[in-house]
């Protein structure tokens, strides 16, 4: 049976009462709620009227009247209800109105279902949904969106006076800008979010101007710390996610970038008056508030750098002021300790502030790195600190050092100086000063404790590489090693009764590579020394046939029974004094120069030990004339009447300056190392220019040194000569290597 025809007019008068029922639900007005058999109605009749055939098909007459719909009710409706409305009461009239309009859609588009299944999809057109939101944001929005956009803005410097606020209101109507982009965000940028941003500019660039005058460094940090954070909040509350780094951005360009530097040099409070006073809380907060800005931390980080390189300074001036004033006591070594023990502290409360205070940031690191460079490489009387801190160590790891600490501690404090080493230029000057005072503590038998000397060799070998260490281990396994070459001595004795040297003696057998250079002259050994030196020869010629030994009386040390009237004692002596003392065993007096010719000495090294035998403060040697000076006419005799409330002494030599010899070796290595380096760079390039050869030379050396310009160009001439390089001839600038 056929379906009866339904004409436009009829049928569109239908699903105008279901139309109008809407409307009314939406007002508020009394009515009763759809029935399923209402609603299946209205959507039969539009299903009906888009399958007949034509000429009876509405679908495209109905599709046109749907849009009319909204646009009818929204200006017989809604734009007056809206418009009557101002300020927070327009926006809740707003918000109901898109919350009334969002319903209208849903309901209206549910009616017309078939359209959109059919016709809007065969000819390509907006959907139902779209239309509806389009009419909204083409006759309410529009015309809206300025005056909701000022509301919310007024709202929201509102809050940041410190009112309360509906943020479910500003987060309804901001939710609309959200929403009318169907899936964009572009209406809620355009239309609300630039304004806003503007607005946030103008609102914290008024409370910085205000709050720079008026408040100290750390109570503004507080005040941004707070607006920071209550900024985050309002994007958590009502804004779009997408703004908050935008906004975080402008009020930390208006709070802290644009006034950073009044802030960081504020006369009573800035960065450099925190640091003084210790103030963790307040740089960790300036740290947080910083960080995240590019570049941001860059002014802190100067201003750390120069208050640290402010306070080694001032500590480097101290201790020069303090050594002038004890250039007439005794106690300039202490002072030594002093200045380095207060590197060790400075450092340590500044890294702290590092780790803590920054977070361990590579941009601190490098300002407390470059800081300590600076006054780390000063002189301190005369002194380096590559000197200073070698005398440091010695102190630390030597008998009867002054300091007294636990293992712990020592071992703490060795760690610290060897980061302290990083920051000082001349490592190699540091190594031979240490490897000097290492020879002595070996030799003598003054260093404390073993495990020490090993545990800084392993921290300075982590530190400045294998190299750097290779001849300070290469000492220690030489003690260990002649250790047992002196048991293997003494069972060659027991086992050869007729070999006895006639005294105890103990050889220590050095690599000469691994040691310091020492003097070594051909000084005329006494009868009983020269068995001694004999009997080991011939020890030494059973265990090696390959090895010359080269002895170095300067750093042997004799205990001899002194036979005075008053009482014996036992006087510990150098090799060199116990050779002259025993030339009067058999003489009453001798000449200064009956002296030189007996022991072969130069006049230096005789002056040093007659001085110190009839001038010091043990006088074994009566000198004639009685003067407190050597000269080459005096004449010396035994003291037989010599005495001491003690039983064992110990006659030391004058000290003898050793640094011009070590700077002479350090010097003379450095030209070494110059020379190989030009040597290994030209090989490596064939051709080079003289900047460039010059700049690849320092940064090779650099880890050990930091060499002189004007040595390098010396050292370059030098290699010429020796045909090691030539001059290019069209350029003099640049040179080739000669194979």
């Amino acid at each position: 049976m056929d379906r009866k025809t339904i004409e436009l007019d009829e049928g569109w008068s239908h699903m105008q009462r279901g139309i109008t029922k809407l409307k009314r639900l939406l007002e508020g007005l009394p009515e009763s709620q759809f029935s399923s058999e209402e609603y299946m109605m209205l959507y039969t009749t539009i299903y009906n009227m888009c399958t007949q055939k034509a000429p009876h098909d509405h679908s495209k007459e109905l599709y046109e009247k749907y849009k009319r719909c909204f646009k009818e009710y929204i200006r017989s409706t809604v734009l007056s209800a809206v418009r009557n409305k101002h300020d927070e009461f327009m926006l809740r009239e707003f918000v109901q109105r898109w919350s009334n309009h969002k319903v209208l859609v849903k309901w209206l588009s549910r009616f017309f279902q078939y359209l959109d299944r059919y016709y809007v999809a065969k000819h390509s057109l907006p959907p139902l949904n779209a239309v509806g939101h389009s009419a909204f944001r083409d006759l309410v929005y529009i015309v809206v969106r300025a005056n909701a956009r000022k509301a919310v803005i007024d709202l929201i410097d509102k809050e940041r006076e410190g009112e309360q606020i509906d943020r479910s209101l500003l987060k309804n109507v901001l939710d609309i800008f959200v929403e009318i982009g169907m899936g964009e965000i572009v209406h809620y940028e355009q239309d609300f979010e630039g304004q806003m941003l503007e607005d946030t500019v103008d609102y914290y660039k008024s409370k910085a101007t205000i709050w720079i005058e008026s408040d100290s460094c750390p109570d503004y940090m507080l005040k941004a710390e707070d607006c920071l954070k209550r900024e985050r909040e309002r994007v958590s509350h009502y804004l779009h996610a997408s703004t908050e780094q935008k906004l975080i951005e402008k009020v930390q360009h208006e709070l802290l970038v644009n006034c950073a530097n009044q802030l960081l040099e504020k006369e009573h409070s800035g960065c450099r008056v925190l640091l003084r006073d210790d103030k963790v809380d307040d740089l960790s907060r300036m740290y947080r508030l910083y960080y995240k800005i590019p570049k941001g931390l860059d002014p802190i980080a100067n201003v750390f750098k120069q208050h640290i390189t402010d306070e080694g300074t001032a500590l480097v001036q101290l201790a020069k002021e303090t050594a002038s004033n004890q250039k007439t006591t005794s106690d300039s070594g202490s002072q030594d300790q002093v200045i380095i023990r207060k590197f060790i502290e400075l450092h340590d409360k500044y890294m702290t502030y590092v780790n803590n205070c920054f977070m361990n940031h590579t941009l601190f690191h490098k300002a407390l790195k470059e800081a300590f460079e600076v006054f780390c490489n000063k002189n301190v009387a005369g002194s380096s600190s590559a000197e200073l801190l070698s005398s440091f160590c010695d102190n630390i790891l030597k008998k009867g050092g002054s300091e007294k600490m636990s293992d712990e501690a020592i071992e703490e404090t060795l760690g610290k100086v060897v980061k302290l080493l990083a920051y000082i230029t001349d490592k190699d000057l540091f190594a031979e000063f240490y490897r000097k005072k290492l020879a002595r503590r070996l030799l003598f038998d003054r260093s404390a404790n073993d495990d020490h000397e090993k545990c800084i060799l392993t921290k300075l070998k982590q530190q400045c590489g294998g190299q750097f260490t290779s001849k300070m281990e290469g000492m220690i396994v030489d003690l260990t090693l002649a250790r047992d070459n002196q048991l293997k001595f003494q069972e060659y004795l027991n086992e050869n009764s007729d070999v006895n040297p006639g005294i105890d003696l103990t050889v220590t057998v050095l690599t000469t590579g691994f040691w310091p250079s020492y003097k070594s002259f051909d000084l005329r050994l006494p009868s009983e020394m020269v068995k001694c030196v004999e009997v080991f020869k011939g020890f030494y010629e059973t265990r090696t046939k390959h090895r010359k030994l080269t002895w170095i009386y300067s750093l042997g040390t004799c205990n001899i029974i002194g036979k005075f009237d008053p009482k014996t004692i036992e006087l510990i002596v150098s090799t060199y004094q116990a050779a002259a003392l025993l030339l009067f065993n058999t003489a009453d007096k001798l000449s200064y120069s009956e002296i030189m010719t007996q022991l072969n000495l130069n006049n230096e090294d005789l002056v040093r030990l007659l001085h110190s035998l009839s001038c010091a403060k043990y006088k074994i040697l009566l000198k004639e004339p009685n003067t407190k000076t050597i000269s080459p006419n005096d004449i010396f005799e035994f003291n037989s009447k010599f005495t001491d409330k003690m039983r064992r002494i110990k006659i030391p030599l004058p000290p003898v300056d050793e640094r011009k010899k070590v700077i002479e070796d350090v010097d003379q290595d450095r030209r070494y190392a110059i020379d190989a380096a030009i040597v290994r760079i030209m090989k490596s390039r064939k051709v080079l220019g003289h900047q460039q050869l010059v700049l690849e030379c320092v940064e090779l050396l650099s880890r050990m040194f930091k060499p002189d310009i004007k040595t390098i160009k010396k050292r370059i001439e030098d290699l010429i000569t020796r045909d090691y390089l030539e001059r290019d001839k069209d350029n003099p600038n640049t040179f080739k290597y000669l194979a």
